[in-house]
């Protein structure tokens, strides 16, 4: 079997100090002025009441009741399952039990809301307007340049993702084009990121995304925006009565004397 030739281009060295090397520090910069600039315009979330704190970790209790039930022995489950399942269908919980029954409030109407949507649009406006600037930076000036080569291989699945704005079809795809290393670059330096600004950073944009994505894990409330409390404590309370309990310290005597 024939040895394949290896594919050459014989590349203007200068391409790494004008190129390659300007786009990733031009990367890191943005991503540490990101930082910065997305703190500054960050707004401190209020302090919440002792009601809505009571609301909240209410409801998490009953779902953790659930998560680690068979920790619990019988008689322990049944007195929890009980107390929150009377007092969800009771509004004991309730920040305001005066409301209960009506509609949730418009969330354009609430000030929290409102205060919520404007630091996602903050957040977004620190991630577009930096990448749309450098972008075009990058299509103006070094576009169509192929400033290095992978030393492993790889497939041909690769080719679009490693060599965009380089239109041709007998290229290695081993090969980088300068657009392609922006784009390796944006979805590549949270590890040095994290080294620079620590992990707990608004540098990394797929981070951000995610954080926008799910914002229960980002530190929000359990309630978001036109959601009824009632109802999920309703919801809640009939998931605890279905539950069938089974308890792991269940015949605990029988087991360790059968493995002797």
């Amino acid at each position: 079997m024939a040895d394949v030739m290896a594919q050459t281009i014989h590349r203007d060295p200068a391409l790494f100090y004008w190129i390659l090397f300007p786009i990733t520090v031009v990367m890191v910069l943005t991503g540490v002025l990101r930082h910065y600039a997305t703190t500054l315009l960050a707004t401190m979330p209020k302090k919440l009441t002792l009601a809505t704190i009571r609301e909240q970790r209410s409801l998490l209790r009953g779902m953790n009741l659930r998560t680690n039930a068979p920790q619990l022995s019988v008689v322990a489950f049944n007195a929890r399952r009980t107390y929150l399942v009377q007092g969800y269908k009771d509004g004991m919980f309730l920040k305001d039990p005066g409301n209960r029954g009506k509609a949730p409030a418009n969330p354009m109407t609430d000030p929290a809301a409102m205060e919520g949507m404007m630091g996602m649009m903050k957040g977004n406006m620190m991630m577009m307007v930096p990448q749309t600037v450098i972008m075009g930076w990058i299509n103006a000036f070094f576009a169509g340049f192929v400033i290095m080569k992978l030393p492993f291989p790889l497939t041909i699945r690769f080719k679009s993702m490693l060599q965009s704005g380089v239109a041709t079809r007998d290229l290695d795809v081993r090969w980088v084009s300068s657009l392609s290393w922006y784009f390796l670059n944006l979805f590549g330096l949270q590890s040095v990121f994290i080294f620079i600004l620590g992990n707990d950073n608004a540098a990394n944009q797929m981070s951000q995304q995610m954080s926008q994505m799910n914002p229960g894990a980002a530190g929000a409330g359990m309630f978001q925006p036109g959601q009824d409390p009632d109802k999920m404590f309703l919801s809640e309370a009939e998931n605890l009565e279905v539950l069938e309990h089974w308890c792991i310290l269940s015949g605990v005597e029988e087991r360790l004397l059968a493995s002797i």
